[in-house]
């Protein structure tokens, strides 16, 4: 347990930040699970659409920190190569 006050503060401000980081997580596994899901029903416009909304969303989260860069990017190309491959 934390004793001094500085650790007392840290402590409180990780919880605060932990709050915001899962959020913004789970925000951004719900934009690609979207992007997903209409490459599975084949929909190649509205997998296009889904994915303008969670681009941006992916890139906030590794200018954040919650995602690693290469890992945002990995998944966008990945992404973007199924919804080629729909036509």
């Amino acid at each position: 347990m934390a004793q001094h006050q500085s650790a007392k503060k840290r402590a409180r401000r990780t919880i605060r930040a932990t709050g915001v980081n899962k959020a913004r997580v789970s925000r951004i596994r719900t934009y690609v699970k979207k992007v997903e899901e209409a490459i599975t029903k084949g929909d190649s416009a509205a997998a296009k659409a889904a994915l303008q909304v969670a681009q941006p969303e992916m890139h906030r989260g590794a200018l954040k920190g919650v995602l690693h860069p290469n890992t945002v990017g990995r998944k966008l190309s990945r992404l973007v190569a199924r919804i080629k491959k729909l036509g």
